[in-house]
């Protein structure tokens, strides 16, 4: 079967691989990591000082400062990078051209969501040696490696989405790049809010969860479930779980705080084992392909639309 790379993505990596922008981005990148990684090891020394734990035990914790660091790092600009790529494209009036292309939409947006998708993990094979130490001298697992890789992979794709979406519907960079951290609140933020909202209505009306046979329900345990396409608490419950073996889900939910064991209704069939990662993975994914096949859609010229001119709507006729 002849596989053939994606022209766009051909083109764009070999573009900006002759460009001194890439070198530079790499060394910013670098040199965040280098300032994270020594006030990390000030930090464990200072805490080791007057301890008799072996520092080189402490060096694990290197891992999640890490890799949060760089996940941010990627969170704030894969979205900057898609943000642009069919905004700038109709900027610079070359979007007509491309369309012209014997390239499907959804390949054009394959093509520049896998651009900035690569240019992650080039970041992220960049920090490799830097990543290793908490394996080589810590004594973390080498599965955790291959599991951040997977996640950094997998919200990076979810971030080139976001702004590939954005990007679509708006003709000005800047526009885009706003909505694009706009729906960033929504999901880091606004997927949170029910679930602060109903504690502290339950604080304050003093309401507590029915128990039956030592597992506590309520209705209200089931906005928790808003949370599985809430990146945060992903990551959250990834490095908990690698780190601790403890899941912050069941922290959080209304039967670990109400001191049961179990908790019960359809959360219950997430919050236990390994669940809610595979939930939560299986959510974003089909929600950035759900942005993928939008913006496919949006930039679709056989698609008929209706535009606004002069205070009247008119109807667009379908491209020839």
């Amino acid at each position: 079967m002849n596989m053939r790379l994606n022209p766009i993505v051909k083109k764009d990596v070999k573009v900006q691989s002759r460009s001194m922008r890439i070198c530079w981005g790499v060394f910013v990148y670098e040199a965040i990591l280098a300032l994270v990684f020594f006030l990390t090891m000030l930090s464990i020394q200072e805490g080791n000082r007057y301890s008799v734990t072996n520092i080189y035990s402490q060096m694990v914790w290197l891992y999640p400062v890490l890799a949060v660091t760089q996940i941010v790092i990627l969170g704030l600009v894969v979205p900057i990078r898609t943000a642009s790529s069919i905004s700038g494209e109709k900027e610079r009036q070359t979007f007509d051209i491309m369309m012209t292309t014997s390239m499907t939409p959804f390949s054009i947006v394959w093509g520049k969501v896998m651009t900035a998708v690569v240019q992650s993990m080039l970041y992220v094979a960049a920090s490799m040696p830097v990543m290793a130490l908490p394996f080589v001298i810590g004594g973390m697992p080498w599965s955790a490696l291959f599991w951040f890789l997977a996640i950094t992979l997998l919200l990076s794709f979810f971030a080139a989405s976001i702004g590939i979406l954005c990007s679509s519907f708006c003709r000005k960079t800047v526009s885009a790049v706003i909505f694009s951290y706009g729906f960033y609140f929504l999901f880091f933020v606004g997927t949170a809010l029910p679930s602060v909202f109903v504690s502290i209505l339950s604080i304050n009306t003093g309401y507590s969860p029915v128990y039956s046979g030592g597992v506590s329900y309520s209705w209200w345990e089931n906005v928790l479930l808003f949370l599985l396409v809430n990146p945060a608490v992903y990551l959250t419950e990834f490095f908990m779980r690698i780190m601790t073996g403890e899941s912050i889900v069941n922290t959080i939910s209304a039967g670990r705080l109400s001191g049961t064991t179990q908790i019960g209704g359809p959360i219950r069939l997430v919050a236990t084992g390994n669940s809610w990662l595979i939930v939560s993975t299986v959510l974003l994914l089909a929600i950035s392909f759900l942005f993928l096949l939008l913006a496919a859609r949006r930039i679709n010229p056989m698609i008929k639309r209706r535009v606004k001119t002069h205070g009247r709507k008119k109807v667009s006729r379908r491209a020839a």
